[in-house]
């Protein structure tokens, strides 16, 4: 069953299709939401991301466009998180610092590492578009961004993750 009939069935009040849909998508939002904060707050976010969702679901006019809508929702959830720790870090007078846990595999380690020091909209073009495996389109819309920005942050995001890496002497 697709995406847009679960969606359908949702909006019509079927319990059955939102869980369906939940299960669905619930490990790729999880891990777009992990890959751009640390665990702790994954969880949560991720949380309100579905609250958002099963409220939204009922105003969503084209169905055949859910994953985007739904990454756009996540993007939010992020955003405002990411936002509301800035703030209280600057009023505290600290530096933002980003935590990992220690990766089981090395290069994996160097990855994920490489990939939380970069700046904030070039981590989240390249989550969207290589981990989640969303079109140049759908990332321009998520981020509410024209298709050459897009392009021009994954550029850049590439060209800044290869630095990182060529600068800690990985072998990526």
């Amino acid at each position: 069953m697709t995406d847009e009939l679960l969606v359908v069935r949702a909006q019509l009040g079927e319990r059955a299709a939102l869980a369906e849909l939940v299960e669905r998508w619930q490990v790729p939002v999880w891990t777009y939401v992990r890959r751009m904060l640390d665990a702790e707050r994954a969880d949560d976010v991720s949380q309100e991301v579905w609250l958002a969702v099963i409220r939204g679901l009922p105003r969503l006019r084209e169905p055949a466009r859910f994953a985007p809508w739904l990454f756009t929702i996540a993007r939010r959830s992020v955003t405002d998180r990411l936002r509301s720790q800035y703030a209280r870090e600057e009023l505290a007078g600290r530096a933002v610092v980003a935590e990992d846990p220690v990766e089981a595999v090395v290069d994996r380690a160097e990855l994920v590492s490489a990939l939380s020091e970069l700046p904030v909209l070039e981590r989240e073009i390249l989550v969207l578009f290589y981990l989640e495996d969303l079109s140049v389109e759908d990332c321009a819309q998520i981020c509410r961004i024209p298709a050459g920005t897009v392009k021009s942050r994954l550029n850049r995001a590439r060209r800044l993750l290869r630095e990182h890496l060529e600068e800690k002497g990985s072998r990526a």
